[in-house]
């Protein structure tokens, strides 16, 4: 008797449980503050407190009751307010420019500054210092052995 009434509440519970699952909410409040921006003032909406912000946190707090996914949201939102509304560009079509762009710079950046310094190491044209070690070549020692003797 037991074991049947056990194998029932067994049953029961993995009939009930994708059926509860299925009302939970996916996202929440939380989740989608950060991601959001406000139109009025241009935060997201976790640092914004303006009536516009409420309002929206208000809608997404609706949504999420009525279990919609972060991403239906997000499209609602985007219908109503426009694409300004998300604090990141979306990850496709022109938009992921933005996306490429910073790193595309850094990259270019660090190959002029790498080829600027190989050029400077290489000291290209500069004829190698003279031997003697006072920097001058037999012409120059001359003259300015001249020019010293002159103020002696």
């Amino acid at each position: 008797m037991i074991l049947r009434a056990a194998a029932a509440i067994v049953a029961a519970l993995a009939v009930a449980a994708p059926a509860a699952s299925a009302c939970t909410p996916k996202t929440s409040l939380a989740y989608l503050e950060g991601q959001v921006m406000c139109p009025t003032c241009h935060t997201t909406l976790d640092q914004s407190d303006a009536p516009a912000a409420r309002r929206i946190e208000a809608q997404i707090s609706t949504r999420v009751a009525q279990c919609w996914t972060a991403d239906r949201i997000k499209t609602e939102l985007v219908a109503n307010f426009g694409a300004g509304i998300l604090a990141a560009p979306p990850h496709k079509g022109f938009d992921l420019v933005a996306w490429w762009l910073p790193i595309a710079g850094v990259l270019a950046g660090a190959a002029v500054l790498a080829f600027g310094v190989w050029r400077w190491s290489r000291r290209d044209g500069e004829p190698p210092p003279p031997a003697n070690g006072d920097g001058l070549d037999p012409e120059s020692a001359r003259r300015l052995d001249e020019a010293l003797a002159r103020f002696e």
